[in-house]
């Protein structure tokens, strides 16, 4: 069955450009790859990935798309059909595409009204080995969601575009898979908007050093660090400039795409964080708010 197998990267439209392209490669430890046009591109150094942010200036901070993989070109038409019988809007059908990595897809609004991407064919780029106590990403881990109707999200991610449900936490938390990852896309009740993006380590070391650099160049915790339940990965959390939530973690959980069989954690602190050492909470990270560009089509 044709579905969706991984993470590409996260397109941002963010008012103070500048300001957001220095975090990203000097603080958050990326490599910018291509810049053009108040736009630029920003891979890791462990992941082959062609890029994992985008960056746009903008009049106004808000996602302009999420974009995801799959295995090939007939993938993609198959996963085309499937989203517009499920009767969301297409911004573009499947085509060769023009942005920096090239390939192959198609973008279309969730029915939440994000911008998504499915695509293949995407160049990749040179990776190299990483060592421990680097500090830095080695590729996107996991997407964190609110919808305003999160059961009927699950069933358009799993029905439509192919994950399985890993674990809930109560009735309020769910984690979906796409490959062997417990988690690559998690969905939170609330206004259309994204929650976080997380970004894998090598080692919770590195989780850990990564946070020393951001701390010392100006960008402190928000929560962490501790470690969750459900998918048992570490978390150190942090705001960009723009105030996007991104995470360090590291450890997440392997398990089998086709047999693992989902649990339901009940909410309590050492649920949460199983540490319970770090600073902050889910109350110290930014309140979501509806997503400014819902239905609108990004300029690039």
């Amino acid at each position: 069955m044709s579905r969706v197998t991984e993470i590409r990267y996260v397109g941002y439209g963010v008012e103070d450009f500048d300001t957001e392209r220095k975090f990203y490669a000097d603080d958050w430890g990326l490599v910018e790859v291509e810049a053009k046009d108040d736009m630029a591109w920003f891979k890791t150094h462990g992941h082959d990935e062609h890029h994992v942010v985008r960056l746009h200036r903008s009049e106004t901070n808000c996602i302009e798309v999420i974009a995801l993989a799959a295995d090939s070109r007939e993938d993609v038409d198959a996963l085309q059909a499937k989203v517009t019988d499920a009767g969301c809007k297409l911004i573009h059908e499947a085509r060769d595409l023009d942005a920096p990595g090239g390939g192959y897809g198609f973008r279309f609004f969730s029915p939440d009204g994000l911008p998504l991407e499915i695509s293949a064919d995407v160049q990749r780029l040179d990776k190299r080995a990483m060592e421990r106590w680097e500090g830095v990403p080695v590729k996107i881990s996991h997407i964190v969601l609110h919808s305003p109707d999160h059961h009927a999200m699950v069933k358009f991610f799993t029905d439509v575009l192919g994950f399985k449900v890993s674990d809930w936490l109560g009735d309020f938390m769910v984690f979906l898979r796409c490959n062997s990852a417990h988690h690559r896309i998690a969905l939170l009740p609330g206004p259309p908007c994204l929650n976080h993006v997380a970004y894998d380590m090598m080692s919770v070391d590195d989780m850990m050093r990564g946070a020393s650099r951001l701390r010392k160049r100006g960008t402190d915790l928000r929560w962490g660090p501790g470690r969750h339940t459900a998918g048992n990965n570490t978390f150190s959390y942090f705001t960009t400039p723009s105030g996007f939530a991104v995470e360090y973690t590291a450890e997440l959980e392997d398990v089998d795409f086709e047999t693992h069989e989902p649990q339901v954690h009940e909410p309590g602190p050492q649920i949460m964080d199983q540490w319970g050492v770090g600073t902050g909470g889910p109350q110290t990270m930014p309140k979501p708010e509806a997503d400014p560009c819902l239905f609108q089509p990004a300029e690039a």
